[in-house]
């Protein structure tokens, strides 16, 4: 039986014959198939220093006949191997041309190293430890099935050779759905795939890995360096076809970008001319007295629509033609190439110099308009100052007038309610002609009017302001006529529902809506279910006809007010009854209620055992119910 040590040797020899054979297929040279018996005469260890090294070594004898020959050949390779900065221990050619497979073993080793191993680099690692962390980064993600520590017994099962290859190449094989447990096969897959699909020589056999024990170091280094290469350079493959297709891709943008370019730049310079033209002949036409000013309002309303319209699209238009160009320019010079000019009338230069003459047109045909207009826009600012002026005076007064009310509160109602009836609507039907005055002067573009700073927006806030202070005063008189006739209610009460009504009333009507009025009997401490707030409110707005601060406060002096009716017994006795239809002696005394009240309640009260079968631990509190019905409480007992 094979010492482990021999065992390792083999695999060593296989691997590495079958790793030297993958370079010297790049020749189409015959493969080895004893690493011993094939490098004895230095010829193939030439021919790999060659393709490794990408360089001649100069003449050597192909087919040696004698020792020296073979010296000479096997000298020269390892003198290559030397200068190329490779430091070689205890290695002779008479070690090679005699086969000393434990020297020449550890010469392929060093060479690996050298040309495959030793340019893998990860965040500053190289070689081994580079290598390693590769892997155990590119395996993070299929832990803990995968966990990578070492170049031996981390690869037995197979896993983490599939893992590196789902991780690149996920179309080629499943990893998810493989049988964790069956090592060979999986060891098997993932040579197959790196072998067909991904052109990593099979250096392996599953026994290597998945047998050996522990499985050969620098053979798994090996194999595993072949993945690292491969996906390197498929990774440099798509950074080259991404590259040339990002150059196709500008230089078809670029033409497309020429193309586009001319065209707009035709059709703008088009616009430019055709509006001109327009000018022109308009403002000839403006000079005839047979102008009127719905024609020349017609105009100046054109001419502001045009501004807002086709001379900001130019304007916009304008700008990303130069845009167009620079980049078209800018992409040209990335690539070193030849520079483009647009076709002759189509550069920015004459697209700037008839930009240049429309504004020179506009600012004359403005001022053609305007000059038609001016009289006209004087005459229209003036009657709207004056009525601005005159529709803040009358305000002014009603706020005096409003702010003046004293004495009864009946007659500062009425003088208030005059106020909102007759005076207030013709300072609306004032604020009326403002806005139409306002409308002629924007009609013929009046901006600013220089004869006041007063304009139909602040009024009609003003004015609306004024409303909203009348009718709270209004309201703030009538609350206080009732409030003077309920006399059971103190100071405070009335002063605390006045405020809670006016805070709620946010439409300021002086009525409050079901959802307002559920929010002020809460802020109140005074709740109700849903069912019940609809009921009370249905019955003021029976009464009332709205619920009003009239009867928001009968309510509130009815809810306050320490009275007997029937519906406030019944809803004491329900709460104390926890909403049950019937009570029991435990509630009472829960309410603490006397205990003489209880009984002369229990005697009273109609009640009736409840039925307590199958109810262990019932307090014999709980076993009667009595009936709360204020209609069963309307009589004595007999005596």
């Amino acid at each position: 039986m094979d010492s482990p040590r021999t065992s390792l040797e083999a695999i060593q020899e296989r691997t590495f014959c079958k790793w030297l054979n993958s370079k010297l297929a790049t020749r189409g040279i015959e493969p080895m198939e004893k690493l011993g018996r094939d490098l004895s005469d230095g010829v193939r260890l030439i021919q790999l220093m060659e393709i490794m090294g990408d360089t001649s070594l100069g003449r050597y004898v192909v087919r040696p006949a004698h020792r020296i020959q073979c010296a000479e050949n096997v000298t020269k390779a390892l003198n290559y191997i030397r200068a190329r900065g490779i430091q070689l221990t205890n290695i002779a050619a008479e070690d090679i041309i005699d086969p000393n497979l434990k020297l020449i073993l550890g010469l392929i080793w060093t060479l690996i190293l050298r040309f495959t191993i030793a340019d893998i680099s990860e965040e500053g690692l190289s070689a081994k430890d580079g290598l390693l962390l590769w892997v155990q980064r590119k395996t993070a993600g299929y832990a803990p099935e995968v966990d990578v520590q070492d170049f031996t017994w981390s690869w037995t099962d197979g896993l983490a050779l599939c893992a590196l290859i789902h991780h690149h190449r996920p179309d080629l094989l499943d990893y998810h759905r493989l049988n964790k447990n069956d090592r060979e096969a999986n060891t098997e897959l993932a040579f197959k795939v790196a072998e067909e699909s991904l052109g990593i020589p099979r250096l392996l056999e599953v026994a290597d890995l998945c047998d050996a024990r522990p499985p050969d170091e620098r053979s798994i280094m090996t194999y595993v360096a072949g993945f690292f290469h491969a996906f390197s350079n498929m990774n440099k493959a798509e950074t080259v076809v991404r590259r040339v297709e990002k150059f196709i891709t500008t230089m078809e943008g670029v033409w497309s970008s020429k193309n586009d370019y001319e065209r707009r730049a035709r059709l703008l310079l088009q616009h430019l001319s055709t509006q001109r033209s327009v000018w022109s002949s308009t403002a000839t036409s403006l000079q005839s007295n047979t102008s009127t000013y719905p024609a020349v309002r017609g105009l100046s309303t054109e001419l502001t629509d045009w501004k807002k319209t086709a001379k900001r699209e130019w304007v916009r238009e304008r700008g990303e033609l130069r845009d167009l160009l620079g980049n078209v320019r800018t992409k040209l010079k990335t690539y070193r190439m030849r520079a483009w000019e647009p076709e002759e009338g189509l550069g920015l230069q004459f697209v700037d110099e008839s930009w240049n003459q429309l504004l020179g047109a506009e600012v004359i045909y403005s001022k053609s308009i305007n000059s038609r207009i001016r009289q006209i826009k004087d005459t229209l600012m003036r009657e709207a100052a004056r009525i601005a002026q005159d529709l803040q005076a009358r305000l002014h007064d009603l706020e005096r007038e409003l702010g003046a009310l004293s004495g009864e509160l009946e007659n500062q109602k009425s003088q208030a309610s005059s106020i909102q009836a007759t005076r207030l609507a013709s300072l609306q039907d004032l604020l009326e002609d403002l806005r139409i005055a306002e409308a002629n002067c924007m009609a013929a573009n009046v901006e600013d009017n220089d004869y006041t700073v007063l304009t139909w927006e602040d009024l009609s806030w003003e004015l609306e302001l004024f409303r909203g202070s009348l009718s709270r005063r209004i309201g703030f008189i009538e609350n206080q006529i009732v409030s003077r006739g309920t006399t059971n209610l103190t100071p405070a009460q009335l002063e605390e529902f006045e405020s809670t009504f006016r805070h709620f009333d946010s439409d300021e009507t002086n009525t409050l809506t079901i959802q307002e009025f559920t929010a002020a009997l809460a802020s109140l401490s005074i709740s109700y279910s849903d069912q019940e707030i609809d009921r009370i409110h249905a019955t003021l707005v029976e009464e009332f006809g709205a619920v009003d601060y009239r009867a928001f406060t009968s309510l509130l002096v009815e809810i306050t007010q320490d009275t007997e009716s029937p519906e406030q017994l019944s809803e004491a006795f329900r709460e104390i009854a926890r909403e049950k239809p019937y009570i029991t002696e435990l509630d009472l005394e829960l309410a603490l209620l006397p205990a003489s009240s209880i009984d002369f309640l229990k005697t009273v009260i109609p009640s009736q055992e409840l039925d307590t079968h199958g109810h262990e631990g019932v307090d014999d509190r709980e076993k009667i119910a009595y009936d709360y019905d204020v209609s069963s409480l309307c009589y004595l007992p007999a005596s």
